[in-house]
């Protein structure tokens, strides 16, 4: 069972790593991207431990904030999850 009490330790969990894809991907094109396979690991690796958290937090936090895309962050954590190894650069880059 999921706790309310860990739901702000998974939020600043979130925040963390989402500050890092930020600050992974300054200043790079999408090109430079695909092109640097450790950037592309790390960047992949914080989009998934950010669709980790979210997934972790109780479903009374996730139902208070509608607003946010909690099916969509689980699923593209999942998807790094599960789908590895079909995971591609437009995949976790908006563009």
């Amino acid at each position: 069972m999921r706790e309310s009490l860990k739901d702000k330790n998974r939020l600043e969990h979130m925040l963390e790593r989402i500050d890092f894809v930020l600050d992974a991907a300054n200043g790079y094109t999408y090109e430079q991207f695909c092109n640097d396979k450790i950037r592309f690991a790390a960047i992949s690796y914080g989009t998934l431990v950010v669709g980790e958290a979210a997934y972790m937090l109780t479903k009374e936090f996730k139902d208070s904030h509608p607003a946010s895309p909690w099916r969509q962050i689980e699923g593209m954590r999942h998807h790094i999850v599960h789908g590895y190894f079909q995971v591609r650069p437009d995949m976790i880059c908006n563009r």
